[in-house]
């Protein structure tokens, strides 16, 4: 959910593929997968100011910082003011 003083002005539940942190060295795949999953939203959500929850954050790490999961289902809400939270779905 959004938080309590907000309007909720679009949702949307997206699967991210996070498959390209193969590439990226061990110890960077995690903070990587943060960075990642930051820059699909804007590109999906149009918008410049991004925020993810602490639910989101603790299942990308929750493998440790080298193997993050490949792929995670997440639920991008925008408000009025043009900023997204990530939150799970």
């Amino acid at each position: 959910m959004a938080e309590e003083g907000s309007i909720v002005s679009e949702e949307r539940v997206v699967t991210m593929n996070l498959k390209d942190l193969v590439r990226v060295p061990r110890r960077q795949r995690a903070p990587r997968a943060v960075k990642l999953m930051i820059s699909q939203a804007k590109r999906i959500m149009k918008a410049e100011e991004v925020k993810v929850s602490s639910e989101v954050n603790e299942a990308l790490w929750s493998k440790g910082i080298e193997k993050p999961p490949r792929k995670i289902t997440v639920k991008l809400v925008k408000d009025e003011e043009g900023r997204i939270t990530i939150l799970p779905p």
